[in-house]
């Protein structure tokens, strides 16, 4: 199944906790049940992502890695 983001966030090249602020802040940006793709190079979004996720209840839908890349999808939690 191929996932279909709503919105991408290319937090490339940056390091925590830069691309959690900015997951947070383009999260909220969004429509419930919205669709984000994350792109980040920083190994901590491993970890941090999914607490991020867990922690303000927003559905991670699928994670992987690629050529030193890591991308995350994410739902918005309904309200």
């Amino acid at each position: 199944m191929e996932l279909v983001a709503d919105k991408v966030l290319d937090a490339t090249g940056l390091f925590c906790p830069e691309p959690v602020m900015l997951l947070h802040k383009a999260v909220r940006e969004m429509e419930p049940g919205a669709v984000l793709q994350v792109l980040a190079t920083d190994p901590s979004t491993q970890r941090d992502i999914p607490k991020f996720c867990a922690f303000l209840e927003h559905s991670l839908l699928a994670s992987d890695e690629q050529d030193e890349q890591y991308r995350y999808w994410i739902r918005k939690k309904l309200k």
